[in-house]
């Protein structure tokens, strides 16, 4: 009998098995580098739109700098203490978002109460403090990054949670280039 056989024999099969394993060996550790440099750009983006709403809302109401995140975020009625400046999702405190928790410090100075608007909370009057730091790191992302009323942003190669001082960021932290 003359059969014609069809299909794969199990060695070709296992070399194209083994072919896909390798390219995937490759390609898995790329995409979570890519991923990490990912979370890393939207943690400094998200730092500079929290700089950007403080300084607004520091206009805006003319009592000082805000004193959290959640001053800045809110929904509902726009107010002095709900100013709609975040997202809901930056407006908490903490703040967590692709992959970074975020924390606003409030500044050594207070503004004084004759100077507050009716209904305000007293704002500061020397800046505030924005932290950013990996959820995971070594996963979600490697660096650190705080911000303050200077509006330079700053990095921490180690990815360690930024100790804060007086509404300044530490300046042995190197700015972001």
């Amino acid at each position: 009998m003359n059969r014609k056989h069809k299909g794969f024999s199990l060695i070709e099969l296992l070399i194209v098995v083994a072919i896909i394993l390798i390219i995937a060996a490759i390609a898995i550790p790329n995409l979570l580098r890519s991923r990490m440099a990912a979370n890393e750009a939207s943690a400094v983006g998200s730092i500079r739109t929290i700089n950007t709403a403080s300084v607004t809302f520091n206009v805006t109401y003319g009592d000082g700098f805000p004193p959290s995140l959640a001053t800045l975020g809110g929904t509902g009625a726009v107010t002095c203490k709900n100013a709609e400046l975040l997202d809901t999702i930056l407006g908490k405190d903490p703040a967590s978002k692709s992959g970074y928790t975020f924390t606003m410090g409030a500044g050594a100075t207070v503004v004084a109460a004759a100077n507050v608007p009716t209904g305000c909370t007293a704002g500061y009057i020397d800046g505030y403090t924005i932290t950013a730091w990996p959820s995971n790191p070594g996963t979600t992302g490697n660096r650190a990054f705080c911000s303050d009323a200077t509006g330079v942003i700053r990095q921490d190669p180690t990815g360690t949670h930024p100790a804060v001082a007086g509404g300044l960021c530490p300046t042995a932290l190197a700015p972001l280039q």
